[in-house]
């Protein structure tokens, strides 16, 4: 019997715990373009730095502890200050998108309990890591920090087949859903989900947005869909799909036929 890898907070994100474990933002990444997803997990190719994600990572690590904060302000120092020592736009808007959550008795309640948990389950066949932003085990509640441009922008979603918000635009609920169902299985309880919303405006808006029920049971039948064909993927057993439109695919396309010009805006 193989034994699984025991996951903390060193190796939650190592390329290990990548390939035996699914997790939402791979199980999203693959939906997008499972070469690109492949070719990282084979270290063939590192995604290009995204300071939106620093941001965010920024803005997540001002509500764990202050050495959290502390220690990746100091490892992000190059992105986060410029050469007179004061910090970028991005970081300052961030700043601000901090104090409106700090400041916020509601927006804080709602981000009570345990910080970064990690759990593990098995769902569809497939074994699932999760890392969770809060957890109130008193409450049965747990929520997810997330920054966005709008609170009102919308979305086109081919997967809904309408606009949506940007909750669903990016996968958020599925997020919600996954995460619901491991705790489930760690802990015997159905916990309820919440989303702590803050955006990139000036000044920031914010928002504790919770779910209605229904909306778990699609997102459940959308994953069980997808699994088999990700296991699939990840096992090495037939190419992998090229979506030809991200990063990887551009980078590494080589053209061997002509295009119609409608092509351009499929």
């Amino acid at each position: 019997m193989v034994t699984k890898l025991s996951l903390n907070n060193e190796n939650y994100y190592s390329k290990e715990a990548n390939r035996e474990y699914l997790s939402v933002s791979q199980f999203k990444s693959m939906m997008q373009c499972e070469s690109a997803e492949m070719a990282k997990l084979n270290e063939v190719y590192v995604e290009p730095f995204s300071n939106a994600l620093t941001v965010g990572s920024y803005v997540h690590s001002a509500f764990e502890t202050d050495e959290v904060f502390r220690q990746f302000s100091e490892e992000n120092s190059e992105v986060i200050f410029n050469k007179r020592g004061g910090k970028y736009a991005d970081f300052v808007q961030a700043d601000m998108m901090i104090d409106s959550l700090m400041n916020d008795e509601f927006a804080l309640f709602a981000m009570q309990g345990e910080k970064e948990v990690i759990y593990t389950g098995n769902l569809f066949g497939a074994d699932w890591k999760i890392k969770i932003d809060s957890i109130n085990h008193e409450r049965k509640t747990f929520s997810d920090l997330k920054t966005t441009q709008s609170l009102s922008k919308r979305y086109w979603s081919d997967k809904y087949q309408k606009y949506v918000s940007f909750v669903e635009a990016y996968d958020y609920v599925l997020q919600m859903t996954i995460y619901r169902e491991i705790i489930k299985q760690n802990t015997g309880y159905e916990y309820t989900p919440y989303i702590v919303a803050v955006t990139k405006e000036n000044p920031p808006d914010k928002a504790v947005i919770h779910f209605d029920a229904s909306r778990f049971d699609f997102e459940l039948e959308y994953v069980e869909t997808m699994v088999p064909s990700i296991l699939k993927t990840k096992r090495g057993e037939g190419t992998p799909i090229r979506c030809e439109k991200c990063a990887y695919c551009r980078s590494t396309k080589k053209l061997s036929k002509t295009f119609e010009l409608a092509y351009l805006l499929d």
